[in-house]
């Protein structure tokens, strides 16, 4: 199983990253993702959507962070993973495109 570090860096060798604000979760409170933070959640959701991933795909990209998830279902760490399991893809909200095609 690849590690979360390995999957953002396959992400980095293909994609060059923008910071992006996304929102995760439906209702009144989603999580506000402001451009330059939670980095990596913005570069797989973005990544999962450009490659048509499902939802238990996606997951399995946060690697030991989703298990760590399923070890601990109470925890309030690793906020993204949490609210994605519960809302899926109609609570992610990309206001621009954080990867583009690095050029060959």
């Amino acid at each position: 199983m690849r590690t979360f570090l390995q999957v953002l860096h396959d992400i980095d060798t293909e994609y060059l990253y923008t910071p992006a604000t996304f929102y995760n979760g439906l209702g009144h409170a989603p999580l506000v993702n402001l451009a330059g933070t939670n980095e990596g959640s913005c570069r797989v959701f973005t990544y999962a959507l450009l490659v048509n991933l499902d939802e238990q795909q996606t997951l399995q990209l946060f690697a030991e962070h989703y298990q760590h998830v399923l070890d601990h279902p109470d925890g309030v760490d690793h906020p993204n993973v949490r609210r994605f399991m519960l809302d899926g893809w109609p609570g992610i909200r990309f206001f621009s495109s954080a990867l583009q095609v690095r050029p060959s």
